[in-house]
């Protein structure tokens, strides 16, 4: 799989060059009107769309992209209901969304992987070991101090402190809830049982529990409250780096212990990739494979195939297009920026076929 997964860029010469460089010259033709763009939602999205808008409106200057962190869930709401008409979101829209509103399309853009946080005063430098089980005991409150046996049993030799555990976890609707609840999930058959897994979930009130607001939120609130945990999007690795907060190894499906780095998230894209349906909507969570990181997850651009015009049906083809090419917003120097790993060129392909679906 290696070779599906590298950057290279001969399937846009066979998929998308023309209508890239027909469209480009159409964009930057002086008599074109400006077009209008809002992008909403995923806040682990943000920080990639606002690298790749500068880029692509000067090259098309007549296209005005605004983009808004909202939550996942607001990003899948607005699409849905076209007060945006791109939704970024980390969760693709559920079978039940879909049969409500069929015209809607699920467009991966990048790959991306979440991490799990904490602020453990002396041991922020240290990778604790952890797994979905103690994970779900966490965030259920049946694990109520970081020394508890089942944290020491994975972490041996490290002197864990004897101290209430903080759990955080999104307040928004966020795409981030949505891929963490099924690593829960998928490795907890009671969670799944009991709580379940989506863009929101009924928590457990658990005592000292915190909520946050996005993903920077989330950073804050670690921040702020030693002895707490959080789980994060991996393109706010640089603000968890800045604020010498812990980065956890957790369990995986073969049972190993992996931190989110670019091998174990394309070994974990590896074994799921090939499974990916023409619609695209798949879970990539808890992938088999002894260096697979088990959270990780495609980045969707949710937007309506019916557009209410072909100027905006094209320049939404247009700039999607570019931004699932190697040559264009899945260019390595955007991916590294974030921590992301492009698309693998069989799932770009698919982006591609989906994307010829918007129309006016």
């Amino acid at each position: 799989m290696s070779t599906s997964l590298s950057s290279n860029g001969r399937w846009l010469r066979r998929v998308g060059l023309g209508l890239v460089m027909g469209s480009t010259l159409l964009a930057v033709a002086p008599s074109q009107a400006a077009v209008n763009v809002l992008e909403t939602g995923s806040s682990l999205l943000y920080p990639l769309f606002n690298l790749w808008v500068p880029v692509y409106t000067k090259m098309h200057p007549s296209v005005h992209i605004t983009t808004a962190s909202t939550g996942s869930g607001t990003g899948l709401a607005q699409s849905i209901n076209g007060l945006a008409q791109i939704g970024a979101s980390d969760a693709y829209m559920s079978d039940a969304m879909m049969k409500q509103h069929p015209t809607m399309l699920n467009i991966p853009t990048a790959i991306s992987s979440q991490m799990v946080n904490y602020n453990l005063p002396g041991l922020n430098h240290h990778h604790l070991n952890l797994s979905g089980p103690v994970l779900a005991d966490i965030y259920s409150g049946k694990i109520t101090n970081w020394d508890d046996k089942r944290i020491a049993e994975m972490n041996h030799g490290v002197h864990l402190p004897n101290h209430k555990i903080i759990p955080v976890h999104r307040s928004d609707g966020s795409g981030d809830t949505f891929i963490f609840t099924q690593y829960l999930s998928k490795s907890t058959k009671w969670w799944m049982d009991k709580y379940a897994y989506g863009t929101s979930i009924s928590w457990a009130p658990v005592q000292g529990a915190i909520g946050a607001e996005g993903n920077p939120g989330m950073v804050d609130a670690l921040k702020n409250n030693p002895y707490s945990i959080a789980y994060v999007g991996v393109s706010y690795k640089h603000q968890i780096q800045e604020a010498k907060l812990g980065e956890a190894r957790l369990k995986n499906r073969d049972g190993h212990f992996v931190l989110p780095e670019v091998r174990t998230v394309k070994a974990a894209a590896a074994s799921m990739v090939p499974h990916t349906p023409a619609d695209q909507r798949i879970s990539l969570i808890f992938a088999p494979g002894k260096y697979s990181y088990p959270i990780i997850n495609y980045e969707y651009a949710v937007v309506n195939s019916r557009q209410p015009n072909e100027t905006m049906a094209k320049t939404l083809k247009t700039f999607l297009t570019w931004a699932v090419s190697p040559k264009g917003g899945n260019a390595e120097h955007f991916m590294k920026k974030v921590n992301f790993v492009p698309l693998p060129e069989s799932v770009a392909k698919l982006s591609i076929k989906q994307i010829d679906k918007i129309h006016g």
